[in-house]
């Protein structure tokens, strides 16, 4: 079997997992998630105090960009995998009243918790926010109406990253910024792992190698600023950890810049 598997069973797969995720994060996943994920990936914990606790605990990243994405009152932001909402929510308190925030998610029941979620937390400090059901490589922006994309351990997900990245430069306006979390790999997968939707839906199948990922930022017109390794993510279950650890399957943060 050449290349990755059909995208509609990919997809339901995803959408199965991350279903899970909203509605029953404390059990079992291939990866971590909640709180302690969140604090030892290096969010602070007075930040997610000010967010609703059901969105922290199913918070499934895969390590922290906030500090690179330096968000500004009155951005327009996009959070690309938006899951429950915590780093939208997160980003809607840096951009205050006189910004926005629009979330793009691809599972229903992730995008349901948020906009309840988001009802709870709405304020007048608090910068507006919209919650999407959609494909973040169609997210559905005008082109050059964001100032930052952030996105958190999802782009892996998308088996055509080419069209993501490349919708990403569209949204942004010249000088936007990306900053992402995402997984990655230190050589080219096989097909006995890309072709797994099981391991995709668990983060590790799509994962692209390292240099071809920056190679496609590039490639998509946006200048790479910094990279970062997350030392402290790691996948759990055994069949994930033979993986990461055969094929170099890591966690990196990186700041690029629409030129």
């Amino acid at each position: 079997m050449d290349g990755p598997p059909l995208r509609p069973d990919l997809e339901d797969r995803v959408r199965s997992m991350y279903e899970l995720v909203a509605n029953f994060p404390q059990q079992q996943f291939h990866f971590d998630t909640g709180r302690a994920l969140a604090e030892r990936l290096g969010y602070p914990a007075v930040v997610l105090d000010r967010v609703p606790a059901e969105a922290v605990v199913s918070f499934a990243g895969v390590g922290y960009f906030h500090d690179l994405a330096a968000l500004r009152p009155g951005e327009r932001v996009l959070d690309l995998g938006s899951g429950s909402g915590m780093d939208s929510f997160l980003a809607a308190l840096d951009v205050g009243p006189s910004g926005s925030v629009i979330g793009v998610d691809l599972t229903p029941a992730q995008v349901e918790k948020a906009r309840r979620l988001w009802e709870q937390l709405a304020t007048e400090e608090i910068g507006s926010v919209q919650f999407r059901e959609g494909r973040i490589e169609d997210p559905g922006v005008p082109d050059g109406s964001i100032d930052c994309v952030i996105s958190n351990g999802v782009i892996n997900l998308v088996p055509d990253k080419a069209r993501a990245f490349a919708a990403v430069a569209r949204a942004l306006r010249p000088g936007g910024r990306l900053a992402v979390a995402d997984i990655v790999s230190g050589v080219q997968l096989p097909d006995t792992v890309t072709c797994d939707a099981s391991l995709w839906a668990a983060c590790i199948g799509g994962a692209m190698q390292q240099e071809s990922f920056l190679d496609a930022l590039t490639a998509a017109g946006l200048r790479v600023e910094t990279v970062r390794p997350n030392d402290a993510y790691r996948f759990l279950s055994a069949r994930a950890v033979k993986a990461t650890s055969k094929y170099g399957v890591t966690s990196i943060s990186v700041l690029a810049v629409r030129t």
